[in-house]
């Protein structure tokens, strides 16, 4: 720790500064700057594997939980009925037959690499105009409220996505070039009919799973503390949290997971995923995820006995632990130049006033380890306006249709090495950290102009500093 604090005082000395950061911190050194992002729960690991294992001051008598946990979340589900005791009932109608085949080792996913691709990790939202009985998004009637893109046999899956892209080039002030891809979407082989002329569709790719027990754990009043919803501090950010139904509460409650923050709780992120992505009913969401007028799906046998949910509660109880206890990998180079450098820039611009540093946890007696760590996550866990341009369209119960929520930066530069590709932001345009900068506007226009306007070097170094997180 002594090393950190030297690093750190070295940056201001640099600068000539006298730095604060949103998130709260002494002025005069970089206190976030520390490659236990993740508390005492942050693992040094830097392999394919960094997003996939346990927090390191589990119990070992959890360790089995755990392990069960990862077995649940990597099995491939079958269709009911099948000899497989507890991991039938897929479908009738879903996306990916695991977890994992969207979170490939608890990573990122990515958009389809061709038109005939068929194992991505992009899904669409769907919804048309107005709100459901909770304030949510009003359902597709013949689709529901997501395109599922296969189904089991019998059963006719609701269509396909085609995604294509455009070029968009830029010139940086001192030369540089760069391009964006703009994408466009067709969905073809509808299997319900055409979809309405006023429909709202949202392309998602799957976000990392681990240090989701971490953002959990932070208590709402942080949230709200962190929220500036009329900009009252004049920097032209102004974020807020999202206020959801909480299925499981019975009430509106605040939104912190998914890309626009509209789910309240990991249970409830992780029983709405099962239902949405695979089609497997749990005692939170028991009825098959089938639309109006899909009689072949209507019919389709279920996979839990005797009117019990396809995921039982003892499975769900430890893939829950499972997504909760994934460790946050360790930053990397702190001692680096490049890097130093780097976090300061990412300070210059302005970057943490919606990737805010540092976070605390409160108690979290489900899993005490949890409970009162100092994190670094790079997330308020709010929802920003990013401009038109990343704009979908489609609200989420209090989100607009440009609003997105923070997406936690902890791990990010990891991403090639677990998953073997650089496709960043919701829909997986960005095809590097350079380009998901690029594509920022809204209230994050001023920082990208920042760091459009910085030269070569200072940009490079503000990338490796993102690289090493």
């Amino acid at each position: 720790m002594a090393a950190l604090a030297s690093i750190a005082t070295a940056l201001v000395a640099a600068s000539g500064a006298s730095l604060v950061y949103a998130g709260g911190s002494s002025a005069g050194t970089l206190a976030w700057l520390k490659a236990e992002l993740g508390g005492d729960t942050t693992l040094v690991i830097a392999n394919e594997n960094a997003y996939a294992r346990p927090i390191p001051t589990m119990p070992t008598e959890q360790l089995r939980r755990f392990t069960f946990g990862n077995r649940v979340f990597n099995t491939n589900w079958v269709t009911a009925p099948a000899s497989v005791d507890g991991f039938d009932g897929l479908g009738p109608l879903f996306n990916r037959v695991s977890c994992s085949a969207c979170h490939t080792r608890d990573g990122r996913g990515q958009p389809p690499r061709s038109d005939d691709e068929s194992d991505h990790s992009l899904l669409i939202r769907l919804s048309v105009p107005g709100v459901d009985e909770h304030g949510g998004p009003r359902p597709v009637g013949h689709y529901g409220d997501q395109l599922n893109e296969k189904a089991i046999l019998g059963v006719p899956a609701e269509g396909r996505t085609i995604v294509q892209y455009e070029e968009k080039y830029g010139t940086y002030p001192d030369g540089g070039r760069y391009s964006l891809a703009v994408p466009s979407y067709t969905f073809v082989a509808l299997g319900y009919g055409p979809l309405p002329v006023d429909v709202q569709f949202s392309p998602r790719v799957a976000p990392p799973v681990f240090g989701l027990g971490l953002l959990e754990a932070v208590p709402d009043e942080e949230l709200v503390a962190l929220a500036d919803e009329n900009d009252a501090n004049g920097d032209g950010v102004s974020g807020r949290v999202n206020h959801v139904w909480d299925r499981i509460a019975g009430r509106t409650a605040i939104g912190r997971f998914g890309w626009k923050a509209n789910q309240p709780s990991l249970r409830q992120q992780d029983a709405g995923a099962a239902l949405g992505d695979i089609g497997l009913t749990t005692r939170w969401f028991p009825r098959e995820n089938v639309a109006e007028d899909q009689p072949e799906a209507a019919a389709a046998p279920s996979g839990g006995a005797n009117g019990e949910p396809e995921i039982r509660d003892d499975f769900f109880d430890r893939l829950l632990f499972y997504t909760r206890t994934l460790a946050v990998p360790a930053a990397r180079n702190l001692d680096s130049a490049a890097v130093r450098n780097g976090a300061r820039l990412f300070e210059r611009v302005g970057c943490p006033a919606c990737h805010v540093a540092t976070l605390q946890t409160g108690d979290f007696p489900e899993i005490p380890q949890l409970s009162r760590q100092e994190i670094h996550p790079f997330t308020d866990l709010l929802l920003h306006d990013m401009g038109p341009e990343l704009a979908d369209g489609r609200p989420d119960f209090e989100a607009t249709g440009s609003e997105w929520r923070t997406p936690p930066l902890w791990g990010i530069g990891l991403t090639e090495v677990v998953n073997r590709h650089t496709r960043f932001l919701h829909d997986g345009r960005a095809r590097s950290l350079e380009e998901a900068i690029l594509w920022h506007g809204g209230e994050a226009e001023s920082s990208r102009e920042r760091f459009v306007r910085s030269n070569k070097r200072d940009r490079e170094d503000l990338l490796a500093f993102l690289r090493n997180l």
